[in-house]
């Protein structure tokens, strides 16, 4: 049987990073806190990553290859409402996977150009992605808003899906991490980012909508 190779230590840095940022926010971490933590000097941290940017960086480069696979829309048809469903609840499941990115968002952004640059791309793409949507779900006659309402409702899905975790961060910090916690605020997050179109859909989209909305209110409710 084969052996599964060993990571890298350039792997496992990025691995061990993720998680201490995840669970300590980046500014808390330092690297001579990443290199005790794997038990190698800083001199042997410092021969694979310049800085703790470039750290941060490379985190980023995995994310943004990450999340540029996933902002796309469906190929040869028009998308409906389970794929918007199903596009945010993967969309929340990456962001929690790299979510010091957004929980310390506003203090990397201050501080680190790239980040400033390549997030605010993200951020343009996502709404793209949001407003592509909103306009298949109108074409087929799903959603009933302006060229302007469609607009809005991109933006402000973006922005609440963005902020989310930060403000469920500030609801419950001691529970942040648990995995129950983690579970109910994702299912929460993709509620009340679809929740904003709700009122804009029409028949049978406007029903699935309801029964949607009913099993994720009693995910997160435990009944």
């Amino acid at each position: 049987m084969l052996q599964k190779a060993p990571r890298r230590t350039r792997e496992r840095i990025l691995e061990l990073s993720l998680r201490l940022f995840n669970e300590f926010g980046e500014p808390n971490i330092t690297t001579t806190v990443i290199a005790e933590e794997m038990n190698i000097s800083p001199g042997n941290l410092y021969y694979h990553f310049r800085n703790k940017d470039d750290i941060v960086n490379s985190i980023f480069a995995q994310f943004e290859a990450e999340i540029g696979r996933m902002l796309i829309v469906p190929e040869g048809r028009r998308s409906n409402l389970e794929d918007v469903w199903f596009y945010l609840h993967s969309m929340f499941e990456l962001v929690w996977r790299y979510r010091f990115f957004y929980r310390d968002l506003n203090d990397l952004l201050s501080r680190n150009r790239k980040l400033e640059l390549h997030f605010k791309e993200i951020l343009n793409h996502k709404i793209r992605v949001a407003r592509e949507l909103c306009e298949d779900l109108r074409s087929e006659g799903s959603l009933e808003a302006s060229d302007a309402e469609i607009g809005a409702l991109a933006t402000n899905m973006v922005v609440v899906a963005t902020y989310w975790l930060s403000y469920e961060y500030v609801r419950n910090p001691r529970k942040y991490s648990e995995q129950q916690s983690m579970s109910e605020a994702l299912a929460r997050g993709c509620y009340q980012v679809l929740s904003q179109i709700g009122p804009c859909l029409r028949g049978d989209t406007r029903l699935l909508f309801q029964k949607l909305s009913e099993e994720y209110l009693k995910k997160i409710s435990g009944k």
